[in-house]
């Protein structure tokens, strides 16, 4: 708490020694403007003379003859002159009133400074500090404004890569309503095993065998029988056999009974095939039930 009240007395002890040094900076302020003024005051004063001079001489140069152009332009100088001499004397006059008052502002600031001297010391640091951290602000406040420069370009580039993201969206849409290339609509992915086939896939399977018999009428058209369909067009017919079975039937006692009726199947068309592995035809067999059984 003493601490606390020794800061708070040192900083009113500085502020009293800034509040009597501000009227000697302020008379300084003052004494230069008057000082401008009185400068401005002289030279409009020298250059209405020198007009009076001219026009003297214009009025001097025909004696027999008195030119009315010549005596206005007189007229008009001398005025300025007059003007110009008041104005001088004016800034005169304000120049030596703050010039004593910044003199006696200077004189307080002397003596102050020789009374003080010591908690002028002290308190030298706090305005060095001071001055330390101002620079440092404007310097934050450069960096801050850069910062925010380079965020209002950042934010440019951004819209204008989803501008650009937009309209690649839109020229891929307009291709795919265009219309599919032929060899991307066989890629379609059928429906998993085991899942409810719908009526695209059950056309899907009737064209695949129909193609793959289509096929082997073309290849079979001699006496000799043609192959054996490939594997994919048996896992097709055995998969197609198996969605048409869980459509007609929805109860879990029955699918129970047709798993164990394909396994009981499978196991009897697999011994048989086991018997007579030497063959072709038992190949074929084989390899069906075990993709029905799956």
């Amino acid at each position: 708490m003493e601490y606390s009240l020794q800061n708070v007395a040192s900083l009113a002890f500085i502020l009293s020694i800034v509040w009597e040094v501000q009227p000697a900076l302020l008379a300084q302020q003052e004494t230069q403007k008057a000082a401008l003024r009185y400068e401005r005051a002289v030279s409009m004063h020298n250059a209405a003379r020198e007009m009076v001079f001219v026009a003297e001489q214009g009025v001097m140069a025909d004696k027999n003859r008195l030119d009315p152009t010549w005596q206005e332009m007189l007229n008009h100088a001398t005025c300025k002159v007059n003007e110009a001499e008041e104005e001088r004397l004016r800034g005169e006059r304000e120049h030596q009133r703050v010039t004593r008052l910044c003199q006696q502002a200077e004189a307080r600031v002397q003596a102050l400074q020789k009374t003080l001297r010591r908690a002028i010391g002290k308190s030298r640091p706090y305005f060095e500090l001071k001055a330390q951290f101002s620079q440092i602000l404007e310097e934050h406040k450069a960096k801050v404004t850069e910062l925010e420069q380079q965020v209002a370009q950042a934010k440019t580039r951004y819209s204008v890569a989803l501008r650009n993201l937009e309209q690649i969206s839109e020229q891929i849409h307009a291709r795919r309503r265009g219309g599919l290339p032929s060899h991307a609509l066989g890629t379609r992915r059928s429906s998993p095993v085991g899942a409810e086939a719908g009526p695209e896939d059950l056309e899907d399977a009737d064209s695949g065998i129909e193609g793959a018999e289509g096929a082997g009428l073309e290849e079979g058209s001699s006496l000799e029988p043609g192959p054996a369909p490939d594997t994919d067009t048996l896992s097709l017919l055995s998969l197609r056999t198996v969605a048409s079975d869980l459509q007609k039937c929805d109860s879990v006692e029955h699918l129970r009974g047709l798993s164990d009726h394909v396994s009981l199947d499978g196991q009897e068309l697999g011994t048989r095939s086991g018997g007579r592995r030497g063959s072709d035809s038992g190949v074929r067999g084989g390899r069906h039930q075990r993709s029905v059984s799956l």
